[in-house]
């Protein structure tokens, strides 16, 4: 396949035009249609629709620039650092991270990696959903406590615990029989009971407030609304300045940070920074010490 050819594609696709392809590029009109009604014989398939009101992808034409777009850019950076003689990371990177990560620490992040590679322009979406890093077109991805995927590889950067927290005022219930308490919960609770240090205090919590952020049910629980299972990486100040009390550490996994990126591109010098600068971020591997 000719690389120029499929280059000259994905110009005018994300220019959505010949015209501004041409004046982008300084390519002629007449070379850029050349080049890929050349691409559309050599697959045997039409990539792009021409009328009168301009040029719209086909079905086929949207799924090889979903599919090539990355990978071009990352073999322009590659010859780009050959040609340089040196790896010196920079482009666009664009980084999917949970929600409630992204709103603590993201921010800072972003800003002091920019300041450390000024030749990076970052994009960071703030998503709990699980992204497609190859379809969609991210770089990296921090997931929590991830399942093994064969695309994937990457490093955990930080650990935290699930607590139980409730305002100075509610009493913490006496280990023995399970006991019920009115409870904060998120809006996808599921009724379970929560063990605490290893079993010596388990509580059915009845939920009495819902809400769709664990930083509302935070706030809820300082005000005096119930107990809460919370990650203590979002409480921990609330603890040390005594608006919140830690009745116990809830028992099972704890939830783990892993940042990700596909074993099916070429490791970019943004990726590999990118990784080891959240990495170096966290050395103790906690986000209490770090929130």
């Amino acid at each position: 396949m000719n690389l120029n050819a499929l280059s000259d594609f994905i110009l005018v696709a994300t220019n959505e035009g010949l015209g501004k392809a041409s004046r982008a590029s300084g390519i002629s009109k007449a070379t850029l249609s050349r080049r890929i009604a050349d691409l559309e014989e050599q697959l045997g398939v039409r990539l792009i629709e021409r009328s009168s009101r301009g040029l719209k992808l086909t079905e086929a034409g949207t799924m090889l620039m979903f599919r090539t777009e990355g990978l071009l850019s990352e073999v322009s950076e590659a010859m780009t650092a050959v040609g340089d003689g040196i790896s010196t990371p920079r482009g666009r990177l664009r980084v999917a991270a949970p929600a409630l990560f992204s709103q603590l620490a993201m921010g800072r992040i972003g800003a002091e990696f920019c300041a450390a590679y000024p030749e990076i322009e970052i994009e960071i979406v703030a998503e709990d959903r699980m992204v497609d890093l190859i379809e969609e077109q991210f770089d990296v991805a921090i997931r929590i406590n991830p399942s093994p995927d064969s695309n994937l590889v990457g490093r955990c950067f930080a650990r935290d615990s699930l607590v139980v927290v409730a305002a100075p005022q509610i009493i913490r219930p006496i280990p023995g029989a399970i006991r019920a308490i009115p409870a904060i919960v998120t809006s996808g609770f599921q009724p379970r009971n929560w063990t605490l240090d290893g079993g010596k205090l388990v509580l059915e919590p009845i939920p009495k407030l819902r809400f769709s952020s664990l930083l509302m049910v935070r706030d809820a629980a300082i005000a005096g609304g119930g107990a809460a299972l919370i990650p203590q990486s979002i409480a921990w100040n609330q603890l040390a300045r005594g608006d919140l009390v830690q009745w116990g550490i809830a028992s099972g996994p704890e939830p783990t940070l892993w940042v990700l990126h596909t074993s099916r591109r070429l490791a970019a010098p943004k990726v590999r920074v990118f990784v080891d600068f959240l990495c170096a971020r966290y050395p103790h591997m906690s986000l209490v010490l770090n929130g």
